[in-house]
């Protein structure tokens, strides 16, 4: 069983280096936190370095200040083993995955079948709601004991990946998980406004002009948008407001799939695109043709090239797929 491959793992290392995907949202953040708390109250020495920092939107979570940016924090950083959670490629972790220069090992820990089993330790489960669940686990099975802040870290995981609990991937398990992690009294209410309605006045007024750019296709079953870098370059957006316009595409009746294709900042000609699917096609497939990968129901990918080049490929890939 590749958990007890990973407990073996931390038991066998002394120190860790923790680090998860470019862009880090709460999954991301609430998995490799809690296996940071986890890691301190055990007596390892642990240290968590991100491509990104911290969206805004996350400000609020425990141990946020010790998470270190690559790019600024690279002093005094020792490591036996190297822990990658929620990221299905190595090289989505943007540049951290260079430091382990020496080939320490490396423990895998993600949920998405897209992994492609990049680590010396591999614990892939596609089953898994999210890899805040998977960490959970972790602290089951070595019968470390939770608290309030670890217990809030594991419930950001799990609400953001499961799309509040409505999405596919919410199981029983993930609503036992959940069950036990809100017995510790923080406020349920507090966390959801904070992720996803504290959304400052003026980018909120950003909203509605890309609402209006959503255009759909093939009798209204692609729904599709664009959204140009000068939009968001415009009003200095500090909220990233890519999961409100694919809630609002998803609502729409006839969507079995929906696409947002959004400039990046930074690297010219660099196009992310997300993709979400009733069910009825698996995006997964169409994300892993162009490089990217996820889930059944919610992928995405990366790309170079002109958005609107880049936005015919994938609609024509999604067609077939219809």
């Amino acid at each position: 069983m590749s958990l007890k491959k990973v407990v073996a793992a931390i038991r066998r290392n002394k120190c860790f280096l923790l680090t998860t995907h470019t862009n880090p949202e709460g999954d991301a953040l609430g998995s490799e936190l809690a296996l940071y708390r986890l890691l301190k109250k055990i007596g390892k020495d642990a240290v968590v370095l991100n491509e990104d920092m911290l969206p805004l939107e996350y400000a609020f979570l425990p141990e946020r200040e010790s998470v270190r940016i690559y790019k600024s924090s690279l002093k005094n950083i020792s490591f036996d083993c190297m822990v990658v959670l929620d990221c299905s490629d190595l090289s989505r972790t943007g540049e951290v995955y260079r430091i382990n220069k020496e080939n320490k090992p490396v423990v895998n820990i993600d949920h998405h079948i897209s992994n492609r089993k990049f680590g010396t330790v591999n614990w892939v489960d596609p089953d898994a709601s999210c890899a805040s669940e998977m960490v959970y686990r972790i602290f089951k099975h070595m019968r470390v004991p939770l608290d309030k802040e670890t217990a809030l870290l594991l419930y950001v995981g799990i609400l953001t990946d499961t799309g509040s609990f409505r999405y596919t991937n919410t199981t029983a398990s993930t609503h036992k998980a959940a069950s036990e992690l809100v017995k510790f009294g923080f406020n349920v209410k507090e966390i959801y406004k904070k992720i996803y309605e504290d959304i400052p006045f003026k980018e909120l007024q950003v909203l509605t002009k890309i609402l209006p750019r959503i255009k759909r296709t093939y009798d209204g079953k692609i729904i599709w948008v664009e959204i140009p870098r000068n939009l968001l370059l415009k009003n200095k957006l500090s909220f990233d407001l890519a999961e409100q316009v694919l809630t609002y595409m998803r609502m729409i009746k006839e969507a079995q799939v929906v696409a947002l294709f959004k400039e990046n900042f930074g690297v010219r000609d660099e196009i992310r695109f997300n993709l979400r699917s009733n069910g009825a096609v698996d995006v997964n497939r169409i994300a892993l043709y162009f490089g990217g990968g996820g889930h059944k129901t919610a992928s995405g990918c990366t790309m170079h090239g002109n958005i609107s080049a880049v936005r015919k490929k994938v609609l024509s890939r999604i067609r077939k797929s219809l």
